[in-house]
């Protein structure tokens, strides 16, 4: 061979897989019956915890949906007044002026001058007071503080409505419905008085039922009819979307554009879920001017007071929230009474 030829030893390669210590080879029997039957499987997986499981981290949605509550709509149509202190008067004058002709020369007696009737809203201090573990606020997968200050601003929505409308005035405002009621019209009634309709039938609409509704708008005076509204809950209001005139017209209309609220003979309807269901005595429609005739009075905005040291390990969300309501001027809105009288 020249010098260009490579010469090639004879290598000796160790086994491709080492035998283990105490190792022995396999048997075609036990080969066979892995093949037939198959081994036990022990694979991993996030379904059980101890095959892990407790490895795999859960996942949360941030955004924490929750059942929806039924928020009175009363304080978007009342009069809100923000005050300093829960001693808030307010005054209302009744019956008007007189006034009378004369000659040039003839005397001139004295004339009648409105009656100053005050009001004062009963006041109360609504408050929750949830509370949650510190350890949940740092390892929790959303912001928690944040849902509690929502759920309760919306339960406080709900209990004060309810409030406005059935409220009984001690340490609460005093709702609409909770005041004295009368048949008698405007001039002859108490102040704080509202005046009712009856339907003519206990728990029930009598016959023509649009005819009262026709004589509840005519029994509230032209100058409050401005900015009148009607004020039932959604069971009333689905007897009452049926009803239609003598020629087959209906008394309900939808808003003609997105946004704008259904007319009941031409005046807007406003959907409250507090007022009381269609039964025997109850008012179960309002209708007036809302703006004119409830007051509701707030001492500032909620206050929210986080207490991590009153009740370790827990932290407390003590929110609370004072305000009063009542009925203002009792010309401004008429009821409904499911009566036979």
């Amino acid at each position: 061979m020249d010098a260009m030829e490579t010469s090639f030893e004879q290598v000796t390669l160790p086994p491709v897989r080492p035998m283990l210590a105490g190792g022995r080879p396999v048997s075609s029997a036990a080969f066979d019956g892995y093949l037939r039957g198959g081994v036990e499987t022990k694979a991993l997986s996030g379904a059980s915890g101890a095959e892990g499981g407790y490895a795999v981290p859960r996942e949360i949605d941030a955004q924490i949906d929750a059942t929806l509550q039924a928020i009175s709509p009363i304080r978007s149509i009342a009069n809100v007044v923000k005050v300093g202190s829960s001693g808030y008067r307010k005054l209302v004058a009744s019956g008007g002026f007189d006034s009378g002709w004369a000659s040039e020369t003839a005397a001139r007696p004295v004339t009648a001058t409105p009656v100053f009737n005050e009001v004062a809203p009963p006041f109360g201090e609504l408050y929750a007071n949830p509370a949650a573990s510190q350890a949940m606020l740092d390892d929790a997968m959303f912001d928690v503080e944040s849902w509690l200050a929502g759920e309760i601003a919306r339960e406080f929505a709900q209990a004060e409505g309810t409030a406005f409308v059935s409220g009984s005035g001690t340490n609460q405002p005093k709702g609409f419905l909770a005041v004295p009621t009368s048949t008698a019209a405007d001039a002859t009634r108490a102040f704080g008085t509202l005046q009712y309709l009856a339907t003519g039938a206990a728990g029930a609409f009598a016959a023509n039922p649009e005819e009262k509704l026709i004589d509840l708008v005519q029994a509230l005076r032209a100058p409050y009819r401005q900015g009148a509204s009607w004020v039932m809950n959604s069971a009333t209001l689905a007897r009452i979307r049926k009803f239609k005139t003598s020629d087959g017209q209906m008394l309900w209309q939808p808003g003609i554009a997105a946004g704008q609220p259904a007319t009941l003979l031409g005046y807007p309807v406003v959907e409250a879920e507090d007022m009381p269901d269609i039964a025997a005595n109850a008012f179960s429609v309002a209708f007036g001017n809302f703006q004119a005739g409830y007051l509701i009075a707030e001492r500032g905005d909620t206050q929210l007071l986080r207490d991590p040291y009153s009740n370790k390990p827990f932290v407390h969300f003590y929110a609370t929230k004072r305000l009063g309501g009542m009925v203002s001027n009792s010309e401004a809105i008429k009821l409904l009474k499911f009566a036979a009288n």
